[in-house]
C-alpha cells in the first residue's frame, strides 16, 4: 500500500517542527471576493441597518500617553537653565505664555479627542438602553502612531473588500483594528467582559457563548441545502465523495464556498452586539491533513478558521476551539466525519486511530499556544462527545491524562501556560467526573444537556402564556435538571461548562436527527419547522424556557449561531437551535443577563456556587501535582481492556502506526498590508523541544478500514514479524495490520449501549 499521506507531504503544511515558514509556504488568507454579500445576506435584517455618521478615533499607544501626561505635569522641564536678567523681561513672559498655551494644546486636545472622545463608549452602562457612539471607520488612521482604528456603538465598519456595515453594540464594547499589529488584543466585547489582554476569572466572568456549528463540520440541519442536492448525503465522507465526482458544478471547491459565505465579519460583530463574549468553534482534523483514503477536503478551511480566529480578535471574542472530529469516529454521529461505528480507542483499529488523534491534539495545542494566539484561544476542547458507554469510563480517562501530560509538556504549567484543557462528560453526566484526575492543570469538564434527544416524547406545550406562566413546565423542568448538577460540579470536579444547548425541547427539525429520520419533521412537527406562524405567546414561552436554561447553566454556549436555509423553502426550517433568527424573531433574550435569576423566580432553589475554585483547579498551586491513585490506575498506556474486542483479544497483536512522518505543521496567515518585521506572527510551533515525528502506517503492511474495523477479525501474527514488543499485525483477512504498543497493566470495563444519538 502507498504511503497513506504522499499528497499531504508535498503540501504547504508539510515543514518540520519548529521551522520558520517561507512565504512560499503559506496558505493565502481569503480574498476580499470571500466577504462580499451574497443575496440572502443583503436582504436579511443585518443588511437594512441604518448606518451612522464615520467618526473615525485612533488609539493612542499606552506609552506615549504616558509621555504626554508626563510632559503635562512638567512642561518646562526640557526648557533653558534659569537666568534673572531674562525673567526680568515682559518680551519673554508673553514668549512663555505663548509657548506654556501651545503646549497644553498639543496635549490635552489629542489626549481628549484620541483617547477620551473615541472609547467614551466604553465606560458607559452595560444597560441595553445605553447609547454613546463610537469612532472608526475600518481604514488605517494616519493619526493613529500605529495605523489602528477602533469604534463603539454606532461606528462604521469597512471590511476587506470594501463594503461596510454598522456595528451595534449598547453594551459599552468597542472594536480594534490594527494593520501594524494584527495581533492587538486591546478589543472588549462589552463592559462586563474583560478585554482580551487582561485575564479572565473563572468563578467570577461569565460565559456567554455560542456555536459556530456547520461552519467547518458540516452538519445536515444546519447546513440542509448542501445535503439536499445530494440527497443520499448523510454525513460529511458521503457529501464529501458526492461532491468529488460532481466535477460539472465544482467538485469539493463547494466546500470552500461554505467557508467563506457561511459566517461573515457581520456575524461575529453581530455575536457581540448581543452581549455574547465567547465563540466555541468545531473544526475538522481535517483541516491539518487527511489520509489517502479519506474523501475530506484537506487543509482549506484553516485560513478561513484563522479569519475567523482574527475576527473574533477584532471584536474582542474568546475562542473555546473545539475538535470535533476524530479519526474513525468517537461517537458514531455524522458530525463525527462519519455516520456509523465507533473506531477511537474501540475495535481493532482502535489504537491506532487514538495516535492520530493525540498527534492532531498535540498540533493543535502547538499552534495555539504560541503568544499570538494564546489570548484569542484560552481553551482547547481536546474531543467533541466521546461515547464513553461505548469506549469505557477508565479507558477514556487513561487517554486523557495521557494528553494531558503531552499537552503540559508543550505549554508548560500553571496559569497562562497554555489553553485550559476542555473534556466532555461523554453522556455520563457531571457527576460521574467527580473527583476527575486531582491535581490535573486547568481542565474543564464539559457537558451538553438537551431535552430533544432524551428518548422521550416532549409533547408538553411551551405556548401557555407570558411572564412567568409562559413556558409551560420546560423552564422549570431546565431549572430543575441542570442548576444543582452544574453547581455541584463546579466544587466536585472544578471549571463545569455546558459546551452545547438550545432551545429544542422536542426533536423537530428538518434533519435534526439525520437525513432520512422523517419523524423529525414530520406532521407533528409541522408548527416547529417555521417560526412565521410563532405568535407572541409561543415566543414567550422560548424566551422563558431559553432564560431557565441559561440561568441553570450559568456559563454556556448555545448550540448554534445560525442555521442555513432549506433550498425546498428558503427558509430555516430548525428555528429552535438559531440563535440568530432568535434575536432578530424575539424569542433570544437581547442581553442575556436577564437570565439570573429566572430559577428563583420559578421557585427552583439550590446551593449557588460561591465562584472559589481550588487553587490547582484554576492553574494555582498544586496544578500538574496528579494525585497518586490516579496515576497508579490510569497512568499507563494503552488500557489493556480495549472496548470492541473479542474475549481473549491479544492486545499486543493490534494494529498500530509508526511514528517515522514529518509532522504536519500548521501555518500563521498572511497579512495584506504586511505589519512591520517587528511583528512575529509566529511559526505554528510553540514547544522548539518537541521534535517527536508524526504516525504513518508501517511501509509493506495492510490494515483493516480505521472507520470500520469494530467486527473484523483479531489480528494473528505480527507484520512484519519481530521480535518483543516492536513490530506491526497482520489479521486474517486483508486489507490489515499495525505496529504494536507497549505492554501496559490497567483494567477497564465498558458497556455497548448507546443513548438516543445527537443531532444525527
Amino acid at each position: 500500500m502507498s504511503s497513506p499521506r504522499p499528497e499531504s507531504q508535498a503540501g504547504p503544511f508539510s515543514t518540520a517542527p519548529n521551522t520558520p515558514l517561507q512565504d512560499n509556504l503559506l496558505l493565502e488568507p481569503p480574498r476580499a471576493s470571500y466577504l462580499a454579500q451574497t443575496p440572502e445576506t443583503s436582504n436579511s435584517p443585518r443588511g437594512s441597518v441604518a448606518q451612522s455618521q464615520d467618526n473615525s478615533s485612533p488609539l493612542l499607544l499606552e506609552h506615549e500617553k504616558r509621555l504626554n501626561e508626563a510632559f503635562a505635569e512638567d512642561p518646562g522641564s526640557a526648557s533653558q537653565p534659569k537666568k534673572r536678567s531674562i525673567f526680568s523681561r515682559p518680551r519673554f513672559w508673553l514668549v512663555v505664555l505663548v509657548v506654556l498655551a501651545v503646549a497644553v494644546l498639543a496635549v490635552v486636545l489629542p489626549v481628549y479627542f484620541v483617547l477620551i472622545k473615541s472609547h467614551k463608549n466604553t465606560s458607559a452602562s452595560g444597560s441595553a438602553s445605553s447609547g454613546g457612539s463610537g469612532g472608526g471607520s475600518g481604514s488605517g488612521n494616519p493619526g493613529s502612531p500605529t495605523g489602528a482604528t477602533t469604534g463603539g456603538n454606532g461606528s462604521l465598519i469597512t471590511t476587506s473588500d470594501g463594503t461596510t456595515f454598522t456595528y451595534i453594540n449598547p453594551f459599552g464594547g468597542f472594536w480594534v483594528a490594527d494593520p501594524k499589529d494584527p495581533f492587538n488584543n486591546n478589543a472588549q466585547a462589552n463592559s462586563w467582559t474583560p478585554p482580551l489582554n487582561t485575564s479572565w476569572t473563572w468563578g467570577q466572568n461569565k460565559i456567554y457563548g455560542v456555536n459556530l456549528g456547520g461552519l467547518f463540520v458540516l452538519e445536515p440541519f444546519i447546513s440542509p441545502a448542501l445535503f439536499q442536492k445530494y440527497p443520499s448525503a448523510v454525513d460529511e465522507w458521503t457529501l464529501s465523495t458526492l461532491m468529488a465526482a460532481d466535477t460539472a458544478n465544482g467538485g469539493l471547491n463547494q466546500l470552500e464556498a461554505h467557508y467563506n459565505t457561511f459566517v461573515t465579519e457581520q456575524d461575529i460583530a453581530e455575536i457581540a452586539g448581543a452581549g455574547l463574549n465567547w465563540i466555541r468553534l468545531p473544526i475538522p482534523f481535517w483541516a491539518i491533513e487527511k489520509w489517502d483514503f479519506e474523501p475530506f477536503l484537506e487543509k482549506v478551511c484553516w485560513p478561513y478558521i484563522l479569519r475567523v480566529l482574527q475576527w473574533a480578535r477584532k471584536y474582542g471574542i474568546r475562542v473555546n476551539l473545539d475538535l470535533h472530529t476524530i479519526p474513525g469516529s468517537q461517537n458514531g454521529y455524522n458530525h463525527s466525519g462519519k455516520l456509523g461505528s465507533i473506531n477511537f480507542l474501540n475495535g481493532v483499529m482502535g489504537l491506532a486511530n487514538a495516535e492520530r488523534a493525540l498527534d492532531y491534539i498535540r498540533i493543535i495545542t502547538e499552534f495555539i499556544s504560541q503568544p499570538e494566539w494564546q489570548p484569542v484561544v484560552p481553551a482547547f476542547s481536546i474531543i467533541n462527545e466521546a461515547l464513553v458507554s461505548t469506549i469505557g469510563m477508565d479507558q477514556i480517562t487513561s487517554f486523557y491524562l495521557l494528553t494531558h501530560d503531552m499537552i503540559r509538556n508543550i505549554t508548560g504549567y500553571g496559569e497562562g501556560h497554555g489553553p485550559y484543557i476542555v473534556i466532555h462528560d461523554g453522556f455520563q453526566g457531571v457527576s460521574n467526573w467527580a473527583g476527575f484526575l486531582q491535581g490535573s492543570d486547568r481542565v474543564i469538564l464539559d457537558t451538553h444537556p438537551y431535552f430533544a434527544f432524551d428518548g422521550n416524547g416532549n409533547t408538553d406545550p411551551i405556548a401557555t402564556g407570558t411572564g412567568l406562566q409562559a413556558g409551560g413546565v420546560w423552564p422549570q423542568t431546565a431549572c430543575n435538571a441542570w442548576a444543582d448538577s452544574l453547581n455541584t460540579s463546579q466544587t466536585a470536579f472544578g471549571v463545569t461548562l455546558a459546551g452545547e444547548f438550545s432551545n429544542g425541547f422536542n426533536d423537530c427539525g428538518l434533519y435534526l436527527t439525520g437525513v432520512g429520520n422523517t419523524a423529525s419533521y414530520g406532521d407533528s412537527c409541522s408548527l416547529y419547522l417555521d417560526a412565521s406562524q410563532w405568535n407572541d405567546t409561543m415566543k414567550a414561552g422560548l424566551m422563558e424556557f431559553g432564560l431557565a436554561s441559561m440561568d441553570a447553566l450559568q456559563n454556556w454556549f448555545f448550540w448554534t449561531w445560525k442555521i442555513g436555509n432549506s433550498s425546498t423553502t428558503n427558509r430555516v426550517e430548525s428555528p429552535l437551535w438559531s440563535y440568530q433568527l432568535g434575536l432578530q424573531s424575539g424569542w433570544i433574550p437581547a442581553d442575556p443577563r436577564t437570565a439570573t435569576g429566572t430559577c428563583a423566580a420559578l421557585g427552583v432553589s439550590g446551593q449557588p456556587f460561591d465562584g472559589q475554585y481550588s487553587a490547582w483547579q484554576t492553574g494555582g498551586a498544586g496544578a500538574g501535582t496528579i494525585a497518586a491513585s490516579s496515576i497508579a490506575t490510569y497512568g499507563q498506556y494503552p488500557p489493556t481492556a480495549l472496548s470492541g474486542l473479542p474475549p481473549g483479544a491479544n492486545q499486543a497483536l493490534l494494529p498500530t502506526y509508526t511514528s517515522t512522518s514529518a509532522i504536519p505543521t500548521l501555518p500563521p496567515p498572511t497579512f495584506t498590508p504586511s505589519p512591520p518585521e517587528s511583528v512575529s506572527i509566529g511559526n505554528g510551533w510553540f514547544d522548539s523541544a518537541d521534535t517527536g515525528l508524526a504516525p504513518t502506517e508501517v511501509q509493506g503492511c495492510s490494515y483493516p478500514n480505521a472507520w470500520d474495523a469494530v467486527a473484523v477479525a483479531m489480528p494473528t501474527a505480527l507484520c512484519p514479524p519481530a521480535t518483543g514488543a516492536a513490530g506491526v499485525v497482520t489479521t486474517p483477512t486483508p486489507p490489515t495490520t499495525g505496529t504494536t504498543t507497549s505492554t501496559v497493566t490497567t483494567t477497564a470495563s465498558s458497556t455497548t449501549t448507546q443513548p438516543v444519538r445527537k443531532r444525527m
